[in-house]
């Protein structure tokens, strides 16, 4: 999500992170679930290293920033970087790069960027910005299709202009292939629909490349309330599509959490959804959550957590047209890691801080033969946030 008002600075604006850390099972059958933790046997990821990209890198013409979703071809060793500058290009119209790093069991490497692909419409131009007006895009979301050798991005939108969230396709090049309907459920609309920079967050592939699934940031105005320090949100739709036919197949409901502390002042601003999901198989998925707390000191600044959810545990919400109390049942969460529990004073590698992160991929296997999990950050090309490259070790 690249912002550009005051009322969601968490993007622009972080001053620290908490030192909290909890790693645990959270589990909600029934709407609006609140999320309880226990503690678990062991940690389920286990970080390697962190990698920096130097603060708006000059690359090929572009300025690389805005880096708000990740994914791995891994019979190429090769990395696929979407920047969300779209909906802005204050730095370069709406792009995704290549790249590759090195990974071990304990290190991280230095990216290496191979190329920069300008997204492109149907009729082959660059998507235009939001002073230029039409189809303006704001991508979040990236994933690689092995099968036919195409990318999967979605855009949130662009509600000042009305332009729809959307799903498209598009070749290794950036040139258009197919736009995929989506429910009108997430069209702009007065008093229902998505609320802005709020809506097409998350995309997942299923490890056969036959079915997608695309991800709310938070709740649809019609489904309940973005999360407070004091509740949880209301229930983010899940949507899963067919890549043959294109066909909207079903929809499951998932509720973020609480905002996990207070900004400082209370007063200030803060928030939670959402950022990226993932497949961990055919049916389980991965759901990052990024919360962002304005303020000084500690319990300031973002907090990340990432839970795992079985698809198949949740009710079908495709038909209904507002999600209330005793209609649906959402998909239950097992906390797998709070990442402040890698921040601060501790054995093995520790990270100085958290960041806006938003994109999440698997990478390489490990010589161990564990699955690695890479996550990047946006930094909205602020001097303040950080473009982070995160590799973990997958212990399931």
């Amino acid at each position: 999500m690249n912002t550009h008002s005051a009322s969601l600075s968490r993007r622009r604006l972080v001053f620290g992170a908490g030192a909290a850390s909890v790693l645990g099972l959270a589990g909600c059958t029934a709407p609006p679930p609140a999320a309880t933790t226990t503690q678990p046997p062991r940690a389920r990821l286990r970080l390697i290293g962190e990698s920096l990209f130097a603060h708006r890198l000059q690359f090929q013409g572009s300025t690389v920033g805005g880096l708000s979703g990740i994914d791995y071809d891994p019979a190429a060793d090769l990395y696929y970087l979407v920047s969300d500058d779209g909906a802005s290009s204050s730095a370069s119209p709406a792009r995704f790069y290549t790249a590759r790093i090195a990974l071990g069991m304990d290190r991280l490497g230095e990216p290496e960027l191979l190329g920069v692909s300008t997204l492109r419409q149907a009729d082959g131009k660059p998507y235009p910005s939001a002073l230029q007006g039409g189809p303006v895009p704001d991508p979040e979301a990236i994933r690689w299709r092995a099968a036919s050798n195409t990318l999967l991005w979605t855009s949130e939108g662009h509600a000042a202009t009305g332009t729809a969230p959307w799903l498209r396709e598009a070749r290794p090049d950036g040139s258009f292939v197919r736009e995929f309907a989506l429910p009108a459920m997430f069209n702009f609309q007065p008093g229902a629909g998505p609320r802005g920079n709020l809506t097409l967050e998350g995309l997942a592939l299923a490890p056969d490349g036959r079915t997608a699934w695309i991800a709310m940031e938070n709740a649809l105005l019609q489904d309940g309330p973005v999360p407070t320090v004091e509740a949880p949100g209301g229930p983010c739709r899940f949507t899963q599509i067919d890549l043959v036919s294109g066909k909207t197949l079903r929809q499951i409901a998932y509720v973020p959490d609480a905002i996990p502390r207070p900004p400082v002042p209370p007063t200030a601003f803060a928030d939670n959804g959402v950022s990226e999901v993932l497949m961990l198989d055919a049916e389980r998925m991965l759901v990052l959550e990024r919360a962002y707390m304005a303020g000084w000191g500690t319990g300031a600044g973002n907090s990340l957590r990432l839970y795992l959810i079985d698809t198949r545990q949740a009710s079908d919400t495709l038909a209904l047209a507002a999600l209330q109390p005793g209609n649906y049942r959402a998909a239950g969460k097992t906390l797998l890691a709070d990442f402040s529990a890698f921040t601060g004073a501790g054995a093995g590698p520790r990270l100085k801080r958290l960041d806006n992160t938003e994109g999440m991929s698997w990478g390489p296997v490990l010589p161990n033969g564990r699955r690695s999990l890479m996550f990047i950050s946006d930094d909205n090309f602020s001097a303040r946030q950080i473009s982070q490259w995160l590799a973990f070790e997958f212990l399931d």
